[in-house]
């Protein structure tokens, strides 16, 4: 291949002969074992009169990702925004570049050699007058004046007292010897430039835009009247070196571009110097410029600059308008892409979509079957266990603190709603104190041993309506309720283990989109639905007086007044009478209220609603914090990631201050069983027939298809590709572990746990990590998520001992905790493609956004399928809202047959873009690009397949044996016809 360095025949294909795409495609094809090119900073300083007689050079803009101006005023820098160049600039670059100086790898430690290095070689090249040597050396080596710094009058006296302005300094060689006059020039601009950092360099602020390995590209531009023609260098440092006070900023160089001109075209020179800046913060020739070897690399990265720029009309568009930089960019890997080689973007299948939403779980090692027994979970363990060191130190992070926190108040609520419901479902034989009893036990020993930490562990509906269905049949059938359930237990860890034994959990790899989507969908919109049904039953018992009358004030009373049914106590106390009472004595004494306002407390009902929704507004705008434009970066992020403890705490203070009584968290604060008829260990024989222990497989067969199907289909979801989790998944030793737990519960009496989906994704957003240092104008880039072990294991800690801190929980109001139950089920909604397409049903089409589906699939194929999505949606509610619950599970089964009979409804090319393509699908495609790949093996142009046409299958193109070419070298001297190019 061109690639191969050690083909040397190949080297001649470096001549004119070779197109700028084919000479790209072989800079950035070339097999590097090193690492990337750093992060380029990019100043322009411009050669201007300082006070109007002293030239020095000024920086007037800089640049990371965006162009960022130096305003009028001169006191402010002006908004990142992106970079508008004149196409005549780019022209006018691309003949600098081509009749200039061109020094690459040049090896130089300090300004000063580098100058005298550029001018020598101008002087010997003949661009360059012997004459003019060192009044070029003093304009080059001026002082540098950066936008840091303020205007110091005294040390521009001292430069005046030597000389006043360039122009008039070179005058002087006529009074005297000339050679003396230009050492003095010389020395005198020396000691104008400092060898090291300045103060204000080493205390800019803006070196935390930049990241650790960052270098510089310096753009010198300027205007003298002591030259003819103009005066060009470009040169790139072997290494790169720290040239003193050149940079604002303390990072050293490794780019140079001198222009300097004759006077008059000031603009001209300012626009060529922003345009090559703008050049080497673009990715493409950024990489260009580092891998260049030689004047045509360089200009092969013009010509491909040139060939992706957009021109705008200049009747239809104001230069000066900045353009706001877009909220997301477009990778540069597509434009790398197409010349390194690679394969083209893919449809969601294969890989995500930038703008679409896609991606999905990748089929790797993790869900391939081994056909060996136990061979997933020694696989699973060989993978995680290099990582389980890392998993504790990884979290010593602040943001581990906050996710620990917002997890805990998520998962106390949980429990006791929970074990409310349990208690009322099984009277009281599992309750509040079981339920938290269960989720420390096995949601800290799941974060402690399983293969993903990130994983909340909880009780589920469907594991609720069993529980209330088996209680009832074992009562109807005189069945001890605990030995039963701890049969059935024993049963589905059994099955579960046999699942894992066999690699089961390869199934896994059928989950597309279409399932889970439709899952955590379901499980979010629970989660909406009961916050509201919470606060309707509050309002319920505790309702507002809606048919209150100013009016009629007069008679709004409440008054006690003698029972009619007599009591023990028939007499009140002494020096009381009926109507002195209070309420709660007129009840104990037998009297009777009566009144309008009896039933009424004015206040509990509406304070709810306002701390309900107060705290939902309040931690989605905290939550957004960090993307609006006030206070410094850390702080916002500081916001954002305690948003929902600072949410808490500001409604629980304004609860408090308000004083009226409302429902709040109560926890047991004894630990003991529930029910006085239990214990903590259940015996497994003697309370049932014998032949109920076999009977108890039937229902554990269900208990097992809902295990697996929760577990498995939240498991799905937190390893999604776009989650980038770098440690690895664990499907087998996650259903491992639940297994084990599983039997543990059963024989304690707790409730059985699986994967919360809805927790386990605030789980993840809680622990999202983005770059710190972005460029300005640049949105953050997410990295991934902070893989560990430890918030999980505190969460359920905590948990555990929230029986000890009932005294502190009992000031946190339901109402509170109820609106971060609906901010958690709102939350996991985002991002979902579903969700994105339900909206589009609702827009005009003018009003849509661009999404990558939009673009590839006809709108009316994107309807069908979300309308198949949504009837599949409402028959799973409608079906867990009745009694047939318990086949929930079955039901989220059949949704992997629905998607499976969607090939036969939609084109495999529509479900690339709008679901995951199914695992025999996708192979088969691999397996057909492999072969056309292999085909084109051992031909020169057999890397050329989107060079030129990357869409394109079949591109015409003419294949030369290497003798021919060889024998042949005057091919390089033969017009190209620019409509068929030849490839090499």
């Amino acid at each position: 291949k061109v690639r191969n360095h050690s083909f040397y025949p190949l080297t001649f294909l470096r001549l004119s002969v070779v197109s700028p795409a084919e000479r790209i495609r072989f800079i950035l094809g070339e097999e590097d074992d090193g690492p990337p090119p750093p992060q380029l900073f990019t100043e322009l300083d411009e050669l201007l009169a300082v006070d109007g007689h002293e030239m020095e050079w000024k920086e007037t803009a800089r640049w990371i990702k965006f162009e960022e101006k130096v305003e009028k005023g001169g006191e402010r820098w002006s908004k990142p925004h992106v970079a508008t160049l004149s196409l005549h600039s780019l022209m006018e670059l691309k003949r600098c570049i081509e009749k200039g100086t061109i020094m690459l790898d040049l090896e130089a430690s300090s300004l000063q050699q580098v100058v005298e290095i550029i001018t020598d070689n101008q002087i010997e090249t003949g661009q360059l007058n012997r004459d003019l040597r060192e009044k070029v050396m003093y304009t080059l080596l001026r002082k540098h004046r950066h936008q840091t710094k303020k205007s110091n009058l005294r040390s521009l006296a001292d430069i005046g007292k030597s000389v006043s302005s360039a122009s008039r300094l070179f005058s002087n060689q006529e009074n005297g010897s000339p050679t003396t006059a230009h050492r003095n020039f010389t020395s005198n601009s020396l000691n104008d430039f400092s060898d090291k950092p300045e103060k204000d360099q080493l205390r800019n602020k803006f070196m935390k835009k930049l990241p650790r390995d960052a270098e510089a590209s310096n753009v010198l531009v300027g205007e003298v009247d002591f030259l003819e023609t103009s005066f060009v260098a470009f040169v790139r440092l072997q290494q790169a070196v720290m040239l003193g006070a050149l940079t604002e900023v303390p990072v050293p160089t490794r780019f140079l571009f001198v222009l300097l001109g004759p006077k008059g075209k000031a603009k001209s020179y300012r626009e060529i110097g922003r345009a090559i800046a703008t050049l080497m913060s673009d990715e493409v020739f950024h990489d260009i410029a580092y891998k260049a070897k030689d004047r045509q690399d360089l200009l092969a990265g013009i010509e491909e600059f040139l060939e992706e720029v957009i021109v705008l009309p200049p009747g239809e568009w104001d230069p000066n308008i900045r353009i706001e930089p877009p909220k997301t960019l477009p990778s540069p890997d597509k434009r790398k892409n197409m010349y390194a080689g690679l394969e083209a973007p893919q449809m969601n299948g294969d890989a995500p979509h930038d703008d679409g939403g896609g991606g999905g779980h990748q089929v790797g090692e993790e869900l391939q079957r081994t056909k060996r027994f136990c061979g997933g979970l020694v696989l699973d363990i060989k993978r995680k266990l290099p990582f389980f060191a890392s998993d504790f130190y990884d979290a010593l992070h602040i943001q581990s603190l906050s996710a620990i926190l917002f997890i805990y108040l998520g998962t106390v609520t949980n429990a006791i709603t929970f074990g409310g419901l349990l208690g009322d479902a099984t009277e009281n034989m599992q309750g509040v104190l079981e339920s938290f009893l269960g989720t420390a036990l096995t949601g800290a020993v799941f974060c402690l041993l399983a293969g993903q930490p990130l994983t909340i562990l909880s009780s589920t509906g469907p594991v609720l309506v069993f529980e209330r269905l088996l209680f009832n049949f074992s009562k109807d059938n005189d069945f001890n309720y605990l030995e039963f359930r701890l049969w059935i237990g024993l049963w589905s860890a059994f099955l579960c283990l046999v699942l894992v034994a066999t690699d089961a959990s390869f199934l896994v790899q059928y989950f597309t989109r279409f399932t889970e989507e439709g899952f955590s969908a379901l499980i979010s919109f629970i989660f909406i639905y009961d916050a509201f049904k919470k606060m309707i039953k509050l309002a319920h018992h505790d309702p507002i007086n809606s048919d209150y009358d100013p009016n009629l004030i007069t008679q709004y009373d409440c008054r006690c007044l003698p029972g009619t049914i007599r009591t023990v106590f028939t007499n009140v106390p002494v020096n009381a009478t009926w109507a002195s009472l209070t309420r709660q004595q007129c009840v104990t004494y037998g009297g009777e209220l009566v009144g309008e306002a009896c039933g009424y407390v004015p206040d509990i009902a509406l304070m709810s609603l306002i701390l309900f929704f107060g705290t939902y507004i309040c931690s989605m705008a905290l939550k957004k914090f960090k993307t609006s434009r006030f206070f410094p970066t850390k702080v916002r992020k500081l916001i954002s990631d305690f948003a929902i403890i600072l949410t808490i705490l500001l409604f629980c203070g304004v609860d408090a201050l308000v004083g009226v009584e409302t429902p709040k968290l109560i926890v047991p604060s004894e630990f003991k069983p529930t029910s006085p008829l239990r214990g903590w260990f259940v015996p497994p024989f003697g309370g049932n027939p014998w032949w109920v222990y076999l009977a108890a497989l039937l229902p554990a067969l269900l208990v097992t298809i809902l295990i697996f199907m929760d577990q498995q289909i939240t498991a799905v979801i937190v390893n999604r590709k776009e989650h980038k989790l770098k440690k690895g998944a664990g499907y087998h030793l996650d259903l491992f572990w639940v297994a084990i737990l599983m039997i543990v519960c059963s024989f304690m009496g707790l409730p059985w746990y699986v994967a919360a989906t809805v927790i386990s994704i605030a789980h993840i957003d809680s622990l999202k990590m983005e770059t710190e240092t972005s460029a300005p104008g640049e949105q953050p880039k997410f990295l991934g998520v902070r893989e560990q072990r430890v918030t999980g294991i505190f969460v359920f800690l905590l948990t555990g001992l929230s029986v000890f801190m009932a005294p502190i929980l009992k000031f946190i109001p339901m109402p509170v905790l109820y609106g971060v139950f609906l901010y958690m089920g709102v939350a996991s909604l985002n991002g979902v493609q579903f969700m994105d397409r339900l909206m589009l049903l609702l827009m005009p089409a003018k009003h849509q956004p661009d999404l990558i589906y939009l673009r590839h699939v006809p709108q009316r194929r994107i309807h069908l399928f979300t309308f198949l999505q949504v009837v599949c949606l409402a028959l799973l509610w409608i079906l867990k809202s009745t009694v047939a619950a318990i086949i929930f599970p079955v039901m989220i089964l059949a949704l992997v047959a629905v998607r499976k009979a969607m090939d036969y409804v939609f084109s495999q090319h529509d479900l690339g873009y709008l679901d995951d393509v199914i695992p025999e699908k996708d192979k088969k495609k691999k397996e057909d690009e492999k072969k056309k790949k292999h085909k084109k093996k051992g031909s020169i142009d057999s890397e050329m397949e989107f060079s030129e046409y990357p869409y394109h299958d079949n591109v015409p193109s003419i294949k030369i044996s290497m003798e021919t070419m060889e024998h042949e070298p005057m091919l390089g001297n033969k017009s190209e016809d620019t409509c068929s190019k030849r490839h090499f």
